[in-house]
């Protein structure tokens, strides 16, 4: 029975790669990811070489981390109102040319901690923009029940070359040099340019007009705002960002000053970090079994604490590496938990933005702690870096007891059909602002059940575009009760129906049982006027704007 759980288990995990389009991305991102890690690797070490600074080393890590916290909330936007294939391949364009610039200035002769740092944070301007784009379209080329397998394969799978990439990172650099190094990553990065070129896939459209951009961002993080589930990832993330990119900042200057080694065992020692992180991943499905996603996520945590506090206190090579092994389990479960439960709590109209805010939150915190453990080990020492990061993470552990993370649920989050209700005469797509009234009539007896529903439908509503949502009670006749929001335009009022998914229309459901009328609560839908201005007959009556 237990061999039969195992194999099921595998089997699940590898499930999305029978899809061709996936798995071809995904095959050529880990090449993309192989040789990203390669060149990592040759950076850290250069840097260290070229540059007495502790900062700069651990800035390293904060150059490609640093644009996702200022450009992935705009990338998110972009991913969800235009095409995620096309972002995809905008994202990489970037990286490669980074990549071949490196290479160019490396083989001239011309290199120094600010061109490095520089290149970095270009390449992280199209991981900013590639990776809100690739998660999402998870959802477009997969069914719903292959997500948490897919998102754990693309973490497992970067895993698997983290395990590799730095240990051939590190015998690239001590026999042919960081040219090699970052020819081989400039090649690799054509790899996933042809792979998105030649996948295609279908993406569910809409027929209303795409959104401007700033309205997208808006209406993303209004969601954001309004979601609790994806809060509390979101604030988990950004705090063990913050305190686990420790491990990984720090690790040149552990392996240099603490361990007295070279980059064959800077390269042995991140291997170790992607070892355990790709056997965490192979046992993900079994954990989630037997221990709730909350709690392993916390556990995570505490994984990764206990690395920060032995890699300082060891000379062993061996010990280490069993404590980067247990922090890179903790790794991984933590960021897979995170992402997949943001993933399968957004609908598809707002995954990208959703996403991006996470990433932004988390890469932010991972670039503000790259700078602060490293003028932390500038000023005072490693050990107390690294002490006070695990400190850092047994509060992120912590946080489990105050923002909770909400168990997956096989939820319907896919956009219903809307059609809309027959009028009296053409409105405009502008025409507006659009009032919507729907009245219930509800005994004393439900008042409690019916306020609870009211406060879900707010929350939905809201969430998806609506704007001064009220509920009103008649004084005259206490049992009537009326919801009231507005929309600015006739286009809001129909995108804002089009985002409504099936689960939430089962407060529908709920709100139609509690109700004590004839006939069904139905919308009344009204436009408002200006009354400022006369208007001749010969004006059309369709066309109403904002006072």
């Amino acid at each position: 029975m237990h061999r039969a759980d195992s194999h099921s288990a595998i089997s699940t995990t590898f499930a999305p790669l029978r899809n061709h389009a996936f798995s071809s991305i995904w095959t050529a991102t880990q090449i993309s990811s192989l040789g990203w890690l390669v060149q990592t690797t040759a950076v850290s070490w250069l840097m260290a070489t070229i540059s007495a600074s502790d900062l700069m080393v651990a800035l390293v890590q904060g150059a490609s981390t640093l644009p996702a916290f200022f450009l992935s909330v705009l990338a998110g936007a972009i991913a969800d109102s235009f095409s995620r294939r096309g972002v995809m391949l905008a994202g990489h364009c970037l990286i490669a040319l980074a990549s071949l610039t490196l290479a160019i200035c490396v083989s001239l002769g011309f290199v120094s901690p600010w061109l490095i740092l520089g290149l970095g944070f270009l390449a992280g301007c199209g991981f900013a923009l590639n990776d809100p784009a690739w998660h999402a379209s998870v959802g477009d080329i997969l069914k719903k029940r292959d997500i948490p397998a897919a998102v754990t394969l693309m973490s497992v799978g970067y895993n698997i070359v983290r395990s590799t990439g730095p240990a051939l990172g590190g015998a690239i650099l001590a026999f042919f040099g960081p040219l090699a190094a970052f020819v081989l990553a400039a090649l690799s990065d054509l790899v996933p340019l042809a792979a998105i070129s030649r996948s295609k896939w279908h993406v569910r459209t809409s027929s209303l007009p795409r959104e401007r951009v700033v309205t997208a961002i808006h209406d993303g993080l209004r969601f954001t705002a309004m979601s609790s589930e994806i809060r509390a990832a979101i604030a988990r993330g950004a705090v063990f960002g913050l305190a686990s990119i420790s491990i990984l900042a720090l690790l040149p200057l552990i392996v240099r000053d603490h361990l007295a080694s070279g980059p064959i065992v800077y390269g042995a020692l991140l291997a170790a970090f992607g070892v355990g992180a790709f056997s965490a991943g192979l046992g993900t499905n079994h954990l989630r079994r037997i221990v709730s996603q909350d709690r392993l996520i916390a556990l995570a945590s505490i994984a990764c604490a206990i690395c920060c506090l032995v890699l300082p206190l060891t000379a062993s090579i061996p010990i280490a590496a069993l404590a980067l092994a247990v922090g890179g389990a903790g790794w991984l479960l933590t960021w897979t938990g995170l992402d997949v439960s943001i993933q399968l709590s957004s609908p598809r109209w707002v995954v990208g933005r959703t996403l991006s805010i996470y990433y932004a939150l988390s890469y932010g915190g991972m670039a503000a702690g790259s700078w602060v453990w490293g003028a932390v080990a500038q000023n005072f020492s490693l050990t107390i870096a690294l002490e006070a990061a695990a400190v850092v993470l047994l509060l992120a552990a912590g946080a489990a007891f105050v923002l909770p993370i909400q168990l997956w649920e096989e939820t319907d989050r896919e956009a219903s059909e809307f059609v809309p209700p027959p009028l009296a005469f053409n409105l405009q797509p502008r025409s507006g602002p659009i009032v919507i009234k729907v009245d219930y009539v509800i005994g004393e007896h439900r008042l409690e059940a019916f306020l609870e529903c009211m406060r879900d439908r707010r929350r939905i509503q809201s969430r998806a575009g609506a704007r001064n949502w009220t509920l009103q009670r008649n004084l005259q006749n206490p049992t009537l009760w009326t919801e009231t929001f507005r929309t600015p335009t006739w286009t809001d009022y129909l995108r804002l129906n089009h985002r409504l998914t099936a689960t939430d229309q089962d407060v529908d459901k709920r709100l139609a049982a509690l109700h004590d009328g004839d006939l069904p609560p139905e919308p009344v839908l009204s436009i408002e006027r200006a009354t400022g201005a006369v208007r001749s007959r010969s004006q059309p009556i369709t066309r109403f704007s904002r006072p």
